[in-house]
């Protein structure tokens, strides 16, 4: 896996390579980028935000390998012995399914479909074998999780849209409470007064306090799953809770950026004085329909340094594809450094300007005038209130006349910007 994800990174960075070919040759000619430059490089950026999705994948995937029902051969403790060789789970659920399973015969047969040879002759037999009209109910509904015993775990399916607001936020679980309040300091005093040995300085009365609060509200969701499907596939279940459970973060990671605030999070992309207000945008510098180098400069010094060790930039794919174009050309057209520089390290974010950069799925990317198209901040200052963790509730019963199992997932949650002077906003001029 480690391998993989260095071969995508030496082919995104090569991508990125030639992109950067493409505009230095325009540059230095005094020009705009041909029609067919302009083709090759949209080709490149592309590629680009592409593999990019594919390592982010890659990542979280190897993270999960550990939970796969992938068989491992290895031997008796003491190999010496010539005793032969043994199968074993490396998923923990399905080392339980197997408790004293490999003395039994039909286990030791079932387990003999995980073999590396097994399984390249059922690839083949999909690929180029005859195909019978045989299956199980319809396809699209399960039918097509129906195969050899190693492969039930995987699933084909889309590159997840990457989620990351919950793990840089600050956390509360309030199980017993009916909300969380959060004291806020509305005024700040003056500096202290340089003063004598006797004296106290002068009086200060600016000082006040205020209060925000968080109510956790319900989301649900309700999946139901055919009986016949959870008898012949294993794990199938597990893997409906999975991607119950993903559904559950992109509804949450949605909210965290563009919720409204109203029976849902408060988003840091929405103007509110209970979260982070107007005054915090910065548009100078910025076109009426594209990001500058000039108003990314100014959101970036528009933050108090003492944020900048935690801060990180969010922004749409369109909007990182615009940002991947510019440069600093005040020492000269050759000699410009740009202002994105791509990961060149496993698990590392791209930077911007030195700080980190997210991409995000659900960050704004439409480019017109007044419009906020990223931020910067300190997500440590947006505070999320769980009273109720995901939790998910399995009904046999109510739906025996369908042969069906219905899975209930629900959690209470909510969330807002607690300090908004901890982030900035970038807007088009």
């Amino acid at each position: 896996m480690a391998n993989r994800i260095a071969e995508l990174r030496q082919v995104r960075a090569q991508r990125i390579s030639e992109a950067r070919q493409l505009l230095d040759a325009a540059t230095a000619a005094q020009r705009e980028l041909t029609g067919e430059e302009r083709t090759a490089w949209e080709a490149a950026m592309a590629d680009e935000a592409r593999l990019y999705d594919q390592i982010e994948t890659e990542e979280r995937t190897a993270r999960a390998e550990a939970t796969l029902g992938t068989f491992d051969r290895m031997a008796d403790q003491d190999q010496r012995s010539g005793s032969r060789a043994q199968h074993r789970f490396l998923s923990r659920s399905m080392q339980a399914l197997n408790d004293g399973g490999l003395d039994n015969p039909e286990w030791r047969r079932l387990a003999q479909t995980a073999t590396p040879e097994y399984r390249q002759a059922w690839t083949a037999n999909i690929l180029r074998g005859e195909q019978r009209a045989l299956q199980v109910d319809l396809d699209t509904a399960g039918g097509f999780l129906v195969t050899p015993m190693q492969l039930v775990d995987q699933l084909i399916k889309a590159i997840d849209d990457q989620v990351f607001i919950r793990q840089h936020a600050t956390v509360f679980a309030v199980p017993t409470a009916d909300s969380l309040g959060v004291p806020t300091l509305e005024n700040d005093p003056a500096d202290a007064d340089w003063t004598s040995e006797l004296a106290t300085g002068s009086e200060d009365s600016t000082m006040s306090f205020g209060r925000r609060e968080l109510h956790p509200h319900p989301v649900a969701k309700r999946l139901k799953i055919s009986r016949t499907l959870l008898r012949k596939v294993p794990n199938s279940e597990g893997l409906a809770m999975q991607r119950l459970g993903y559904k559950f973060a992109i509804t949450q990671e949605k909210a965290f950026l563009t919720g409204t605030g109203s029976n849902q999070p408060l988003g840091v992309f929405t103007a509110s004085s209970y979260g982070i207000s107007t005054s915090r945008d910065v548009a100078t510098g910025n076109s009426a329909t594209a990001i500058a180098m000039n108003g990314l400069i100014n959101a970036k010094y528009a933050l108090k340094a003492a944020y900048w060790p935690r801060a990180r930039w969010i922004f749409h794919r369109d909007a990182v594809k615009q940002i991947a174009l510019l440069r600093d050309l005040s020492g000269g057209a050759d000699t410009g450094q740009y202002l994105w520089y791509p990961s060149v390290r496993d698990g590392e974010p791209d930077r911007l300007l030195g700080l980190p950069m997210d991409v995000s799925e659900y960050a704004p990317n439409t480019f017109t005038s007044a419009l906020y198209v990223g931020i910067l901040g300190d997500f440590s200052n947006y505070w999320i209130a769980d009273s109720l963790a995901l939790e998910m509730q399995r009904l046999v019963e109510l739906y025996a006349t369908t042969n069906q199992v219905a899975l209930i997932g629900r959690m209470e949650s909510d969330g807002m910007p607690t300090l908004e002077e901890a982030f900035v906003r970038v807007k088009l001029g």
